[in-house]
């Protein structure tokens, strides 16, 4: 398993502005390794609405997560 702190190196060597080299570096990453970062950027998105509540993109940010984890909670209970 590859610590966060390791995968912060990864993420160093280049600019990640495409977001296929975003893509590449998910689809590289360990399975174990993606709850560290849905949980970095939850961390990174609640701190910034904490100090700017009315920022549209943290906003965003949680509407969209709320959109996806139902979703994926239906296709889950879909499959029962």
């Amino acid at each position: 398993m590859t610590t966060p702190c390791a995968l912060s190196g990864k993420v160093k060597q280049k600019k990640m502005t495409d977001t296929n080299d975003l893509w590449e570096l998910l689809g590289d990453m360990e399975e174990e390794d993606l709850p560290h970062v849905l949980t970095k950027l939850f961390t990174i998105y609640e701190e910034i609405l904490e100090r700017t509540p009315d920022d549209q993109g943290a906003k965003s940010f949680f509407e969209h997560l709320s959109r996806v984890l139902s979703q994926v909670s239906d296709c889950n209970l879909n499959r029962r």
